[in-house]
Order: C-alpha cells, then sequence, then structure tokens
C-alpha cells in the first residue's frame, strides 16, 4: 500500500486526475456521504465536459471529520460503485472548500452571500429543514428557530442560514441566485421557498421579499442513489485502486438519478452531462420514488431489523418481508402514483429490488429506519388517506407504522433486536411517554396520530386504521415480525365500516 495520501500529484501517475473547477460558484449544505456520490459526481462530469467556474464549497453542520479528512486530502476522495460482480472507484474533485458551520456560522452566510456563488444546494435530510409537522410550516416551537431568529449574525438553522445570506445578497450587490433543495420532501423547492419567505417575514426582512421574488429560483428536484455509510473495507478498495491513501471513500450503488425543473437564476453546471434530466413536472417522479422506493424501504428496514437482519439484502432475502415489500409498493403505494411519461414501470419496480438486493452494498437497516418521525411523514399520508376514503384499510402501510413503533418505541418487556435500538429518532422520548401513558396499543397509536406531530391528525378520523395498526404491533410483540406481515397479507382488502356504508377499493 502507498504511504502517500490521495492528491493531485498521487492520481497523475495513473492519470486519472479529476478536471478542477476554476472557481466557486455553488455552496452546498449537508456535507455527507449522499452529496459526495451524487451532486459532487454530476458536478464533475459536467466540469470534465466544459470547465468553468461551478467548484462546490462544501459545509458541515457540527462534525469535522469529513472536512479535516478532505483538507488533507487536497478535497479529494474515491467514490466506490458497489455491485455484485465488483466495484469500480472514480474521483470527482469538484470541490474548492469545505467547512464546519458550527465552528463560524456568520462565513456560511458570507459564502451564500458571495457574488461569484449562482447556486445553494441541500442535502441536510428532512430534519434538517425545522419544517412543523403540525402546521406544515416554519416550527416556531423549535429553540434554534427562535434563537436564529433573534440572532441575525449566527443562525444556526438551514433555513435560517438561507435567509440571512439571501438577506444580504439583496441589501448589497442583489446578484441572483438558485437555491436547490434535493431532499426526500416533496415539492422540496417550493416548501423551501416557502419556509424561507416565512422566516423573512417573521425577522421583520420584508424589503426582501420582491428581489426574492424577482432574483431568487427554488427548482424542485428528485434525487436517487442508494448511498450507505462508509467503513475501512471501502478505504481499503480505494485506496488499493487509486495507490494512496484515502481515508474517507464514499461506498455507493451503480444506480443513480437526478431529476430537476430547469430552473436557474445564473445559470447552471451542465449536468446532463452526468445523466441529469430536466423536465417542467417534477411531481411525478418525487411521488414516484418517495413512495416506491422510499415508503418501501422503510417497511424493509423495520421488519428486518426485527427479524434480527443487519443489512437491506439480508431482509429482501425473506420470503415474507419480500412478499410485504411487494404488497405495499404495488397494492398501496403504486395506485397513488402517477407514473412519468416514458417510464416502464414494471421495469422500474424489477430494478428496485435487484438495487435492493445488492448484496456488496450492504445498506444497513438501521441507517434506513433512523429518522422515521421524519421520513414516514414524506411517505404514508397521502396514500394511506386516499386508500381509507375509499373504504379499504390500507394493511401493509399500517404494518409499516406498527413496524416503526415496534422499533423506536417497544412495549415493556420487548426486545426489538440490536439493529433496532441503533436507529436514531428524534422522536423516542416523547413516543415513550405516550406509550408509559396508554392503556393499550389501541390508545397508544391513537395517541400518536391525535398528537400530529408525527403523522398528520387526519390518519387519526379512521378508528378502523388505529385498530389495525395496534393489532399488528401487538402480533409483532406476541409472534414476530413474520407473523404480522402474513396477517397483513390475509386481510388486504379489509374494509372500511362507517355509519353509511361499508365498500371495498
Amino acid at each position: 500500500m502507498s504511504e502517500s495520501r490521495l492528491s493531485r500529484s498521487a492520481l497523475a501517475r495513473s492519470g486519472a486526475v479529476p478536471a478542477r473547477p476554476d472557481g466557486t460558484g455553488i455552496v452546498h449544505l449537508g456535507l455527507g456521504n449522499f452529496h459526495r456520490a451524487h451532486q459532487a459526481v454530476y458536478t464533475a462530469a459536467a466540469l470534465a465536459q466544459d470547465g468553468g467556474s461551478w467548484g462546490i464549497l462544501g459545509v458541515a453542520n457540527r462534525s469535522r471529520t469529513i472536512v479535516d479528512a478532505m483538507l488533507a486530502q487536497e478535497l479529494l476522495y474515491g467514490v466506490v460503485e458497489i455491485s455484485p460482480s465488483g466495484s469500480r472507484v472514480s474521483v470527482p474533485g469538484a470541490h474548492t472548500g469545505v467547512m464546519v458551520a458550527a465552528d463560524d456560522p456568520a462565513a456560511v452566510v458570507r459564502a451564500i452571500a458571495d457574488e461569484d456563488v449562482r447556486i445553494v444546494t441541500i442535502t441536510v435530510t428532512e430534519l434538517g429543514y425545522t419544517l412543523s409537522s403540525r402546521t406544515g410550516s416554519l416550527d416556531l416551537e423549535s429553540t434554534a428557530v427562535q434563537q436564529d431568529l433573534q440572532r441575525p449574525e449566527t443562525p444556526t438553522t438551514t433555513v435560517g442560514q438561507l435567509a440571512r445570506a439571501l438577506a444580504m445578497r439583496a441589501r448589497t450587490h442583489g446578484a441572483p441566485i438558485t437555491v436547490a433543495s434535493c431532499d426526500n420532501l416533496l415539492g422540496n423547492g417550493d416548501r423551501t421557498a416557502a419556509l424561507v419567505r416565512d422566516f423573512l417575514t417573521r425577522c421583520g426582512a420584508d424589503d426582501v421579499l420582491e428581489w426574492l421574488a424577482a432574483a431568487v429560483t427554488f427548482p424542485n428536484s428528485m434525487v436517487d442513489r442508494i448511498v450507505p455509510s462508509s467503513s475501512a473495507l471501502y478505504d481499503a478498495e480505494s485506496t488499493a485502486e487509486l495507490g494512496a491513501v484515502d481515508t474517507i471513500a464514499v461506498p455507493a450503488e451503480p444506480f443513480t438519478m437526478w431529476v430537476m425543473e430547469d430552473e436557474f437564476a445564473a445559470g447552471r453546471p451542465r449536468w446532463e452531462a452526468g445523466g441529469a434530466l430536466f423536465t417542467e413536472d417534477v411531481e411525478p417522479y418525487e411521488l414516484m420514488k418517495v413512495r416506491l422506493l422510499n415508503g418501501t424501504h422503510s417497511l424493509i428496514a423495520y421488519l428486518g431489523a426485527l427479524d434480527g437482519r443487519a443489512t437491506i439484502p439480508d431482509s429482501i432475502g425473506r420470503p415474507f418481508v419480500e412478499a410485504a415489500a411487494r404488497a405495499v409498493l404495488v397494492d398501496e403505494y403504486l395506485p397513488t402514483v402517477p407514473v412519468p411519461d416514458g417510464v416502464d414501470i414494471d421495469d422500474y419496480i424489477a430494478q428496485l429490488f435487484v438495487r435492493w438486493s445488492n448484496s456488496a452494498l450492504g445498506h444497513k437497516t438501521a441507517q434506513v429506519g433512523s429518522d422515521g418521525s421524519a421520513k414516514l411523514a414524506q411517505r404514508i399520508p397521502d396514500p394511506a388517506l386516499h386508500h381509507l376514503r375509499n373504504g379499504v384499510v390500507p394493511q401493509h402501510l399500517s404494518l409499516t407504522i406498527a413496524a416503526y413503533l415496534c422499533c423506536v418505541c417497544p412495549h415493556d418487556g420487548f426486545d426489538p433486536g440490536p439493529h433496532a435500538h441503533a436507529m436514531a429518532d428524534p422522536a423516542r422520548a416523547r413516543l415513550a411517554g405516550l406509550a408509559a401513558s396508554a392503556a393499550s396499543s389501541e390508545d397508544f397509536v391513537r395517541s400518536v396520530l391525535e398528537r400530529g406531530d408525527i403523522l398528520p391528525i387526519e390518519l387519526a378520523q379512521f378508528p378502523e386504521f388505529i385498530t389495525r395498526t395496534a393489532e399488528l404491533m401487538d402480533t409483532v410483540v406476541r409472534h414476530g415480525p413474520m407473523a404480522a406481515a402474513v396477517e397483513a397479507a390475509s386481510s388486504s382488502l379489509r374494509p372500511v365500516v362507517t355509519a353509511s356504508r361499508t365498500t371495498l377499493d
């Protein structure tokens, strides 16, 4: 093994030096694995084709781990594309700088406000938007939001950073800019725009709003690539392939997709060079991804974890998990998805199961199952309400919620296993409080839905849905996840009984 760290000179020996950006035109908030294996890769492809000043300043929220390692490696790292047939390593080289927001919040604002910066991209997960699940707008109960509204110089939330920086741009040079969310929020651009406007209004910056409408765009987008956690195994693969020590290699599946509205106020890289697709209507792609892929992925993770499975491939290899995944995808999610023109939905579904079965990737159930309190709110409510209003209890959507609750807030005396315990979720404590005061599983599920801070309160209007979710929870606890999946499958057309009618879908 070479003792030299990854660098441009080390890569020059193999003739694999990536294109160097001419300058910084993009600030990215959320310097995690997904960004480094997705937007950075597309930007590197654009730079390789056209060059230009589209380098990326990557901003980590709090951790210095990736920042320090990237600085030690001349901002380079390997992306290890993994499949059962082998792996391939590439080096994007699209970054021109990195920083930690918590170290200097004001520097983040200045960076976004810089006149040379023309795009801000964001991957901070659903939780990073400080979005209230109750109101659908800015979470004014958040301490961080309250502090950002009161302390304009040092914002710490994503929305606060964007709003303060855009206000600085408006009041100085006024150059146009695009803010592009790349997170799994439906209508992510529209939502980001609404949150920024709300913040500006609440902090008394109404003078910025007219400029915002004229000079700032917030395109909607859909991103898709499975990117597991890093490990020494991938570092070793990257190091061996590149001939230089890489301590921050990013593993990723070969599949990648990026669909965007082409609404950029100050230009953009030719991301088409990396395969990006531009369309006037992103929503069908968003719904297809968030429901068919992400929603089904959640059920696989929760059932797999409860069954003692560490990874998604191990989970989908269990026949009862695969059957449940197909049922929730085809019977419950798919009827609520307008399939985009040109997409062969049968091929798309088949490809999903191939991706989930990628045993070489080893995507962990604990990673996929984490932050369910934010993720499920984007995936379950509208499909569940669609079926309930049409007279059918969606069995596998009920099973998804039941399995989630069993993982993150298990009954006293029930051990969901190490992979469930490893799931991080900000709602654990408040769910535990609800569980402690509930007389039964049904009381617990009802209290979760009636609070409306994880899933919308409209679901609480359907007692059959509450009852079914509680029944499936009890089955998991008493007989295990396989029995619960079998029970859900046996009642796939269970009717909703109302005062006036009984119907089937």
